[in-house]
């Protein structure tokens, strides 16, 4: 999950996490982003897959903001 330069969060998956980093604050990365930048890591976790990684996303992208601060701020009441 990345923290975009106006607070806002940004959930996707890659095999590469800091390239991907690089192409985001590159402005090549999701239109999603381009003004929004730069983006900073906020959370990651490794997945055994594609397909578990693609559901773990869709299950973050449901979450609501504050859900999502817990799980960046790993309490224990985290999502």
């Amino acid at each position: 999950m990345l923290r975009c330069s106006d607070g806002s969060l940004y959930t996707g998956i890659t095999i590469d996490l800091e390239r991907r980093l690089a192409v985001h604050n590159a402005g090549k990365g999701a239109k999603a982003l381009r003004g929004r930048l730069p983006v900073v890591l906020a959370w990651h976790t490794a997945a055994a897959d594609r397909g578990s990684a693609l559901r773990e996303e869709a299950r973050i992208k449901k979450l609501s903001r504050v859900e999502k601060e817990l799980l960046i701020s790993g309490s224990p009441d985290r999502y």
